[in-house]
């Protein structure tokens, strides 16, 4: 099995040129756009595709009538509500 450790140099406005072995080892093509997250002391790229099936596995205990997003609105609102009887 061929190494997939490569040192690799920051240039110019922070770019980093990939591989080319490492391009090829994931299929990487010209133009693909990629997520790049911090990961302790670590830089990860991923393909969006990837960040958004770990997301929905993530999420995916939740029922689809289930909206976090209207969860989150009304504890924020409970929230403010209870700060302004607290003033």
């Amino acid at each position: 099995m061929a190494s997939t450790e490569h040192e690799v140099q920051v240039g110019a406005q922070g770019r980093v040129v990939i591989p080319a072995a490492l391009r090829k080892a994931m299929k990487l093509t010209a133009g693909e756009r990629l997520v790049a997250r911090k990961v302790g002391d670590s830089l990860v790229l991923e393909r969006r595709e990837t960040v958004e099936r770990r997301l929905r596995e993530r999420f995916s205990h939740i029922p689809d009538h289930v909206s976090l997003v209207d969860e989150l609105i009304q504890e924020r609102r409970a929230a403010g509500r209870h700060e302004t009887d607290s003033s």
